[in-house]
C-alpha cells in the first residue's frame, strides 16, 4: 500500500491519513482481512509523527474500518469497502452542504426527512 500526503493541504494529518487508508479501502486495493503496515512504518514512509499516524488509525477503528489485533497487528475488517465508500460520499455530502451555506443540523434534519 502507497500513502502519499499532500503537505499544502490545510486538514491535519491525521485525518489525511485516515482519508489515504479510506481510499485505498474502497478502491479494493486494501480487501477484508488485508494486514496493514504498522504504524512505525507508516509514520517513517510518510515523515510524520507515529502518534498522528496512530490517531488516523484509532479513527479508522472506530469507524469499524479496522481491527486492531494483538500478535495479528492491523486488519481491514470484513464490510470495510462498503463502509468506506459510503464514507468518502458522507464527507463528500457534508462539505458540499457547508460550501452551500447548510450547517451539519440542517443536513441531518434533511436526512430525517427523506424516506426511502
Amino acid at each position: 500500500m502507497l500513502l502519499r500526503l499532500d503537505k499544502t493541504d490545510t486538514r491535519p494529518l491525521h485525518e489525511q491519513v485516515a482519508a489515504a487508508i479510506r481510499r485505498a479501502v474502497a478502491e479494493g486495493e486494501c480487501r477484508a482481512g488485508d494486514r496493514l503496515p504498522s504504524a512505525r512504518d507508516l509514520s517513517t514512509a510518510l515523515d510524520i509523527n507515529v502518534n498522528t499516524v496512530l490517531r488516523g488509525l484509532r479513527e479508522l477503528r472506530d469507524e469499524g474500518l479496522l481491527e486492531f489485533r494483538r500478535g495479528r497487528g492491523i486488519t481491514v475488517a470484513e464490510g470495510a469497502a462498503r463502509r468506506s465508500g459510503l464514507q468518502i460520499r458522507v464527507r463528500e455530502l457534508i462539505a458540499e452542504a457547508s460550501r452551500l451555506g447548510y450547517s451539519r443540523t440542517d443536513l441531518i434534519q434533511m436526512i430525517r426527512g427523506t424516506t426511502t
